[in-house]
């Protein structure tokens, strides 16, 4: 059966699990959505979103120096023990989710934490682009979406291809650590440094 990315949305919509997930769910259960919900429950993964709405009080702040020592990050993520915030599994999540931003340069966790000022100024710039290019006016709304959707995957922490796996999304990282931790972790902040910058 072939997968597609309405089955995928559908599934990702009922579970909360990464995109990658869902299709994979979806391609072990050949397009079945119950038996794919319960693929991701056996494996931890929807679990998840069910903690999503926890409390994340403690946790810690990471820090990151390049080895030639020319660029860094401070990162804060934040759990619901300070027993979680102590273990080997937590700091390995830091320091991958820290290393990603220093290869990656994320300007923002989430798009809704973008500067709106920025996204109308790319919406602006695509749309321009687009009509001088000859688009047709009903084609370039649909054109400048597609563009800003691009510019918040390159952009966002969470929804970056994670550099040690760029078949999952940084989200799907952090996804999959709730699930194996069992605790609500998020990122809460970072700053990125730069020689020079």
């Amino acid at each position: 059966m072939e997968i597609n990315a309405k089955l995928v949305k559908e599934l990702r919509d009922k579970t909360g699990a990464g995109m990658m997930d869902c299709k994979k769910a979806l391609t072990e259960c050949q397009g079945d959505i119950e038996k794919s919900t319960n693929w991701l429950r056996e494996k931890g993964i929807a679990k998840a979103v069910s903690k999503s709405d926890r409390d994340t009080k403690e946790g810690r702040v990471y820090s990151y120096i390049h080895s030639n020592f020319k660029l860094g990050v401070l990162l804060e993520v934040n759990c619901e023990t300070d027993f979680v915030a102590r273990t080997d599994q937590f700091e390995s999540l830091c320091k991958d989710l820290a290393m990603h931003i220093a290869a990656s340069n994320p300007l923002a966790i989430r798009a809704e934490n973008l500067d709106p000022k920025l996204i109308e100024n790319e919406r602006e710039v695509y749309r321009n682009k687009a009509l001088n290019e000859g688009k047709p006016e009903n084609v370039v709304d649909k054109i400048v979406e597609g563009q800003v959707k691009k510019l918040y995957k390159e952009t966002c922490l969470l929804e970056q291809e994670f550099v040690k796996d760029p078949a999952k999304t940084v989200g799907d990282v952090i996804n999959e650590a709730i699930a194996a931790i069992g605790e609500n972790i998020q990122v809460a902040r970072f700053t990125r440094y730069m020689l020079g910058e």
